[in-house]
């Protein structure tokens, strides 16, 4: 099998944290690049990818590339191209198009022809909401085609059916945990835990469990595909861990949400969520380990101002008793975790969520 180039996506501003989650996962040579991590390896690198990292939105693999100047060249080239080593004859097939600095400057007409070029050359329905995706990037007359392979993001990994107010993707959770020196060796407490992300994932994560052992991909429907070797892979038996990891939150209906979405997740057995306010928030009988917090910011959920008396409250609580704990606070208002009064408090650059830019503060007690 050769050798493709891989890119695995992320927010920008954290691909040097995808980058350590790929290298430990068997990827040395991989480098980070503006928007994500870029490694060499065949196919089942790709469903490795996809199926064990958890902090990549998705898996691109590059197929090859071309200079072209003009439409006709672009047309011409585009047919040459083995599909059929690729894709399926009866698996929907949509174009992406981007042009920038070339001489084919139109990404609607460069789009058109590589439609037309698949369709006319291997027979593959072109559109739906289920297509496999192509992306053409044209930059500086250098045409790069790029499939994806995973489909739906990766921060669906199957399990959490129900979700809170503004949620926390799966995929930024990790890589906010990895910030924080997070791996899967220690204790997790979220005192805000909503549908619980941060403790399911760590949970997982101490478990050795696949963030996507229990769904789809795109590259499920390519002609490389080897079901046997993806069941393989699948079939990982999940760690003993003594650790726990613990939630809690002042919504009854987000524990239980969080509750459920544990039990889909095959962590109930070291997880554990109860209904409570922060002020009331005790320390578990664990070793120190990691307090990860994705607050209320004001800008959606909440009133600002009294916010600040939360994040106070907060502080004043996780001085009392989490001495030797680590602190992930993440917020969109420098103000609000300044208000905490965690000590040595520093702030990570700011990476978009769900519309705001936010910042991860980090504290030790």
């Amino acid at each position: 099998m050769s050798k493709m180039t891989l890119f695995a996506v992320c927010p920008p501003g954290l691909e040097d944290v995808l980058l350590a989650e790929v290298t430990a996962l068997g990827w040395p040579e991989a480098q980070a690049i503006p928007g994500g991590v870029e490694f060499a390896g065949d196919w089942q690198d790709v469903w490795r990818a996809n199926m064990w990292l958890r902090g990549a939105t998705r898996i691109l693999a590059r197929l090859g590339s071309f200079r072209a100047f003009h439409l006709a060249q672009l047309d011409k080239r585009a047919r040459k191209f083995d599909w059929a080593s690729v894709l399926r004859s009866d698996v929907q097939v949509k174009v992406e198009a981007t042009s920038r600095r070339s001489k084919i400057y139109h990404a609607g007409a460069a789009k058109q022809r590589f439609e037309r070029a698949i369709s006319e050359t291997i027979g593959a329905p072109i559109g739906g909401d289920d297509a496999i995706g192509i992306k053409v990037r044209i930059e500086d007359d250098l045409v790069t085609i790029s499939l994806d392979t995973s489909g739906e993001s990766l921060h669906k990994r199957g399990h959490k059916e129900a979700v809170g107010k503004a949620p926390m993707r799966e995929t930024l959770a990790a890589l906010f945990m990895r910030s924080c020196g997070y791996d899967g060796q220690e204790p997790l407490l979220d005192p805000m835990c909503g549908s619980g992300t941060f403790p399911i994932e760590a949970a997982e994560w101490a478990m050795g469990l696949a963030p996507g052992r229990a769904r789809s991909f795109a590259f499920e429907q390519l002609a490389s595909f080897e079901a046997e070797t993806l069941a393989a892979m699948r079939a990982s038996s999940p760690t003993p861990t003594a650790l726990r990891f613990f939630g809690s939150d002042r919504n009854a209906g987000a524990i239980q949400m969080a509750q459920a979405n544990a039990q889909r997740a095959g962590v109930q057995s070291v997880t554990s969520f109860q209904h409570a306010a922060i002020s009331d928030l005790k320390r578990p009988d664990t070793e120190p380990g990691l307090v990860m917090i994705n607050p209320p910011y004001g800008a959606r959920i909440g009133n600002k101002k009294l916010l600040y008396g939360l994040y106070g409250s907060m502080g004043q609580v996780l001085k009392e008793q989490f001495q030797g704990w680590r602190v992930g606070v993440v917020t969109s208002d420098t103000s609000l975790a300044r208000a905490t009064g965690l000590p040595r408090l520093t702030n990570g650059a700011p990476l978009p969520h769900g519309g705001l830019k936010v910042r991860l503060f980090q504290s030790q007690l």
